[in-house]
């Protein structure tokens, strides 16, 4: 990951599914002036993934937005239907942005892909999680491989901020 504690977020373009609709948005408009958590994963529906690192924020979701977290953002490189519909079975409700990154374009910004095609997955991201001020990288946990997700996990990073 070529992105660093105190380096500020690049803009890129993600997107969001609004009222059904796939909606490209800037990463800047959704991180502005906010404290967020951001994990980033390497797919939904994955082991890892669907087990413990979405699971793990949304149970603490009420800890985070006590310390102040305005928002939590879950990225992977999937589309915005997919995520939608991970979200949705994961009851997510408006706890957590499940946001994806299809072109790889906030994934490549920040360094975090890595080639999975030997599994049969292609491009993906490498876990990680980020706490961001307005724009602002503050704490960020990159896991070595995206099989582990602890320094990552909700638990873990929880205690660090």
């Amino acid at each position: 990951m070529n992105l660093n504690e105190n380096d500020n977020v690049p803009n890129s373009e993600i997107f969001i599914l609004e009222n059904g609709e796939p909606i490209k948005k800037n990463i800047e408009e959704l991180l502005k002036n906010k404290k967020t958590v951001i994990f980033g994963l390497p797919g939904a529906y994955t082991s890892v993934c669907s087990a413990k690192h979405l699971p793990g924020y949304l149970n603490m979701y009420q800890q985070f937005k006590d310390k102040g977290i305005d928002q939590i953002i879950c990225m992977s490189v999937n589309d915005p239907f997919v995520m939608n519909a991970w979200g949705k079975e994961n009851n997510v409700g408006d706890k957590i942005i499940m946001m994806g990154d299809p072109f790889l374009n906030f994934t490549k910004a920040i360094g975090a892909e890595v080639d999975k095609s030997g599994r049969g997955l292609g491009i993906r991201s490498n876990r990680y999680t980020m706490l961001v001020d307005n724009m602002k990288v503050i704490k960020l946990q990159e896991e070595k491989d995206t099989g582990s997700c602890e320094i990552s996990a909700a638990e873990n990073f929880f205690k660090l901020i």
